[in-house]
């Protein structure tokens, strides 16, 4: 039975609104240059990878095949053999965020997790439904974690066992927690590598890094045991989604047998998307590595403009190494909402994902903020 012409006319009214505002965004990490018209007639099946996409499943209308070339991308990418990893697709970041303290905490069940003031809101909801003890560290003028404090904290804490939650560009400055100096002061500090678990949030620089030139070091070969990214940030999807990427041998630690569906389950939600699979797929696809490369090198291109453009204007705007996110003082609220920048502790930021092919959106923000600041210096 067809809709209603009120309610066909609400849908109307709703993709017309769509097609205006799918590039509105300098604020928030969502890359929208993508095409994902040759999936669209999957929509019209129930897809759900339920359970493990490495064994047999009675439900068998997935994507498990899809899903694993997915993971063996990102195994590949994040510097860990395939055969020694195992990971899925999420719903998201904090799902990933979620899995590695999942999976550190029933390693290690009695150890506190240690995690930055700049570490994204979810985490701090993570503990709670998680119920494992926590300490929230200090960070560096920058957005880093302080490794100063981090230490002294793990030490008056007595754990034998520190779960580490390391950010790989954080949500509001786009820094990032050095793997390096973290291992480096464990070792210090008399502990060996094994007594510690280290989980990366690299929802957003997570694909930027594998495509510079100098990355600052956060994949297994610089030593984590986790690490989650999102689908819908960097690379793009209409549905938001994510990968989270693990050591297998840990992972086998808390497999669960699951009779109806013939299968072991190691994932939080049991039945997933399966179509996020298919958009990752084919977007890893679409672009070969010095492609994506190139795309990136756009990406970072355009955060620094932004940075000598606000500077030339005389507004304090700055970037971390790598990052994306340019961040500059916060202006009057009419501004920020106009162009719906995200702003925290007195700082806006905004983020240079891969649909900005021009400056112009970046130079009309940067003439507004301009013009605010100089009203309100004015007024002042």
């Amino acid at each position: 039975m067809p809709l209603s012409i009120e309610n066909q006319n609400k849908l109307d009214a709703f993709w017309a609104y769509c097609v205006k505002n799918q590039y509105f965004n300098l604020g928030y990490p969502e890359s929208a240059d993508f095409d994902y018209g040759n999936l669209e007639r999957f929509m019209r099946f129930s897809i759900n990878n339920c359970g493990d996409w490495a064994e047999y499943c009675n439900y068998l209308l997935n994507s498990f095949d899809f899903e694993k070339e997915v993971m063996e991308f990102f195994a590949d990418l994040f510097r860990i053999p395939f055969e020694d990893s195992w990971g899925y697709v999420t719903n998201g970041g904090t799902e990933g965020n979620m899995f590695g303290c999942y999976l550190a905490r029933e390693l290690y069940p009695d150890s506190t997790l240690f995690y930055s003031k700049d570490t994204h809101y979810s985490v701090a909801k993570i503990v709670k439904l998680l119920r494992i003890k926590s300490q929230v560290v200090e960070s560096l003028p920058n957005g880093e974690i302080d490794y100063d404090d981090l230490m002294a904290k793990i030490k008056a804490s007595g754990e034998e066992h520190p779960i580490i939650f390391a950010n790989i560009g954080t949500t509001v400055l786009g820094a990032v927690d050095n793997i390096d100096t973290i291992q480096n002061r464990m070792t210090a500090a008399g502990f060996k590598r094994s007594d510690y678990y280290i989980h990366a949030d690299a929802a957003l620089s997570g694909m930027i890094l594998p495509y510079v030139d100098h990355p600052q070091p956060f994949n297994f070969a610089d030593g984590v045991d986790s690490i989650g990214v999102s689908g819908h940030k960097m690379i793009g999807t209409p549905i938001p989604c994510g990968v989270v990427v693990a050591k297998r041998s840990n992972v086998d630690k808390i497999s669960v047998e699951i009779d109806y569906i013939a299968a072991h389950d190691k994932t939080i939600t049991g039945s997933r998307n399966g179509h996020t699979p298919l958009f990752l797929w084919q977007a890893i696809k679409y672009y070969t590595f010095e492609e994506q490369k190139a795309r990136i090198a756009h990406c970072l291109k355009m955060a620094e403009y932004a940075v000598a453009r606000f500077n030339k204007n005389g507004i304090d705007a700055w970037r971390n190494d790598n990052s994306i996110t340019v961040v500059f003082p916060c202006p009057s609220e009419e501004v920020w909402k106009k162009h719906c920048l995200a702003t925290s502790r007195g700082y806006a930021h905004l983020i240079t994902t891969a649909h900005h092919l021009d400056t112009d959106k970046i130079d009309a923000l940067i003439e507004d903020v301009a013009a605010d600041r100089n009203r309100r210096s004015k007024a002042a």
